[in-house]
């Protein structure tokens, strides 16, 4: 590896290791896996640095080579079912790259605007919100915390989820849908 080689991948590893946290866990919940297939990915890339093209993105490449290795991982530990294959993950990695390309310089800067926009919501969805995702709570255990039906916490997060889109694209522009 050249000392070129080596400073251009401490740069672009910064840079892109946010969202590569991102993309690994949106496909895994195990938090110390993430931990290691991020390692292993940033490892491959260090071994194979001179081999990236320099005229193509690297977000998309550092990517790459983490879902094979998801992939990897999921058929060596195929006795568990997980919806995980190419296409799901070309998805996840179509709609970082379009998250990547909307304004403002950094990750942390567009999840300060989401952030924001939480934080601006009725107090009703922003519940919703934040007991779904910070929490994790699903499906009928939701529904009995916020004392809705379940059809009536669907539509409450469907509603606060479209309310945070549409505050997000006032910020950052139009989000693309796969």
């Amino acid at each position: 590896m050249t000392a070129s080689s080596k400073d251009l991948f401490e740069i672009l590893a910064r840079e892109h290791a946010p969202m590569l946290m991102v993309y690994l866990r949106s496909v895994i919940r195990d938090a110390s896996m993430v931990d290691d297939l991020f390692q292993e990915t940033m490892l491959t890339a260090w071994r194979i640095i001179d081999t990236f093209d320099r005229t193509r993105p690297f977000g998309p490449w550092l990517r790459g080579i983490a879902g094979k290795l998801v992939l990897a991982h999921y058929r060596k530990d195929a006795r568990r079912f997980v919806q995980c294959d190419e296409v799901i993950l070309g998805q996840i990695d179509y709609r970082l790259e379009s998250l990547q390309q909307l304004s403002g310089d950094t990750l942390d800067e567009k999840l300060d605007h989401l952030k924001e926009c939480l934080a601006n919501l009725p107090a009703t969805y922003r519940t919703a919100v934040e007991l779904r995702y910070k929490e994790e709570l699903k499906g009928q255990s939701l529904a009995d915390r916020l004392e809705l039906t379940l059809e009536n916490t669907k539509k409450r997060l469907q509603r606060a989820r479209q309310r945070l889109l549409e505050c997000i694209e006032r910020k950052i522009g139009p989000v693309s849908s796969v």
